[in-house]
């Protein structure tokens, strides 16, 4: 058969890229740019926590990041989910991106749970360096859509 059949998926991923000022205005700025690159996939990934994921990403490189270089926001759909990483220009790693601290965070506190909640809610999570410092990262697997009942 030549062309694609009506249930594949394009080979190349959907891919978005954009600088956010360096700021807390970067926050509602991602968690858009992400609810409408994920309204792009058919099954699509829940919105939901790529949304708070990726506020918790960019909020932790406004906060840990020194200077006015814009942080980058770089959104691909994969035919697997997506892939969501945030570029910051300081080379240190994240906290504890990739294993539990010894502590839990205290529940009375605004701070310290969001790269907890990046660990238990993606499907996989890192850490990379760039050229200008560091991208963290993290993927979500589609979610096929839930039956709908049919109108009687």
């Amino acid at each position: 058969m030549n062309g694609l059949a009506l249930h594949e998926r394009p080979a190349s991923p959907a891919f978005w890229r954009i600088a956010l000022p360096h700021s807390t205005a970067a926050v509602p700025v991602a968690r858009a740019l992400v609810r409408a690159a994920l309204a792009e996939l058919e099954d699509g990934a829940d919105c939901d926590t790529a949304e708070l994921l990726t506020a918790e990403l960019v909020a932790n490189a406004v906060e840990h990041t020194s200077g006015d270089a814009p942080i980058e926001l770089v959104v691909r759909l994969l035919p697997t989910g997506c892939h969501v990483e945030v570029h910051d220009p300081d080379p240190a790693p994240p906290g504890d991106l990739l294993h539990a601290g010894d502590t839990m965070p205290d529940p009375w506190q605004e701070h310290g749970r969001g790269l907890l909640l990046i660990r238990a809610l993606s499907s996989s999570c890192g850490h990379r360096p760039t050229g200008s410092g560091k991208a963290v990262w993290f993927r979500l697997p589609l979610v096929p859509p839930q039956r709908r009942p049919r109108p009687a």
